[in-house]
């Protein structure tokens, strides 16, 4: 069976979709938090949001990255992994410090890398930023999860590796934008 392929400018794609369905539900996610702390509703619903990254990212692949996607993708991930731990912090199952170190260093990059990439300089995600995002996953799915919930600690263990990743990856984005953009241009 053949495979559809999108250009880079294409906006309706099959991950698009998936990605802009991940943002569309994320709030029915918050509210579940927030309602009702953690729960197997809200575990379930996190679980499902996290896969469909896996699944956009698949199809991207196989189908053509586009820049729409580019773009779609990790703020989606952003809005979804900040506002649960935002929603967790307001249920009190993590502290407000690691997850505002987290975000600040989410919108630093984000408007780095926007900077940047007018410049005509890409500076691409790494693998360990891909592991940082899933150990912030963890770190939510422990805080949702009703066995574990009442042990804090592990779920806050998750969350501070988190923020050491985050820290980690901000300053690679740094370096790798910085050394991108004084290589000499083709």
């Amino acid at each position: 069976m053949a495979t559809e392929a999108f250009g880079p400018s294409a906006l309706a794609t099959p991950a698009n979709a998936v990605t802009a369905a991940r943002l569309l539900i994320t709030p029915v996610l918050l509210v579940l938090i927030l309602g009702e702390g953690d729960s197997w509703p809200a575990l379930a619903f996190w679980t499902v949001l996290c896969a469909t990254d896996w699944v956009d990212g698949y199809l991207a692949r196989r189908q053509g990255a586009t820049r729409s996607g580019a773009f779609l993708d990790p703020l989606a991930d952003k809005i979804l992994v900040l506002g649960a731990m935002f929603a967790l912090v307001a249920e009190h199952s993590f502290w407000w410090l690691p997850v505002t170190v987290m975000a600040v260093r989410e919108v630093v990059i984000s408007l780095y890398r926007t900077f940047m990439g007018r410049r005509g300089v890409s500076v691409p995600a790494r693998w360990w930023a891909k592991v940082k995002t899933v150990v912030q996953q963890f770190a939510v799915a422990f805080a949702l999860l009703p066995p574990t919930a009442d042990q804090r600690w592990l779920a806050n263990s998750w969350l501070w590796a988190a923020v050491v990743l985050t820290i980690v990856t901000g300053v690679q984005y740094l370096l790798d934008g910085s050394k991108a953009a004084s290589a000499p241009r083709a």
